[in-house]
């Protein structure tokens, strides 16, 4: 497989959410006192400045004290960012028929499909994530069909 990790990488924008927020959700969405297996799935994060390796390392030592244990995820620089395979974009999207094929037909080129921020709000809401609340606040502005959107309500129960 090589040396490699499989990672995101976000693009937010800091008047909505700040690095410190994301931060925050990235400690609540894993088990940070866990040893990876492997380099392909280590527990890292990535920054792209000293603000961001300050700000990383000071709520990593917030959560060691909070704890009371040592956190293993690393808190490493960024050197380089590859996309996945084709395949491997918008995953969870793909396993369901008729949002993926509505939202092909939206956006034809992959390119655009990839980087749509209502495919990403599909994939991960078919993935399991995201609330009920949530989905109905903004489930008028996805681009889907009445039936589509039955489906998703289906899928998001909680």
């Amino acid at each position: 497989m090589g040396d490699h990790t499989e990672t995101v990488q976000l693009d937010y924008d800091p008047a909505i959410i700040s690095y410190e927020q994301l931060l925050k959700i990235f400690w609540e969405d894993h088990d940070p006192t866990s040893q990876p297996y492997s380099r392909q799935y280590l527990h890292a994060v990535f920054y792209h400045n000293t603000a961001q390796r300050d700000a990383a390392q000071a709520s990593k030592s917030a959560l060691e004290q909070r704890l009371g244990s040592p956190v293993e995820t690393q808190i490493i620089p960024v050197k380089s960012f590859t996309m996945a395979e084709d395949y491997h974009q918008k995953y969870m999207l793909k396993t369901d028929f008729g949002l993926k094929t509505e939202m092909t037909a939206i956006y034809p080129d992959h390119e655009d499909f990839v980087n749509s921020t209502a495919v990403s709000r599909l994939n991960g809401y078919v993935g399991g994530y995201g609330t009920r609340e949530q989905l109905l606040k903004e489930l008028d502005v996805l681009g889907i069909s009445s039936k589509q959107k039955d489906r998703l309500r289906t899928i998001v129960r909680r």
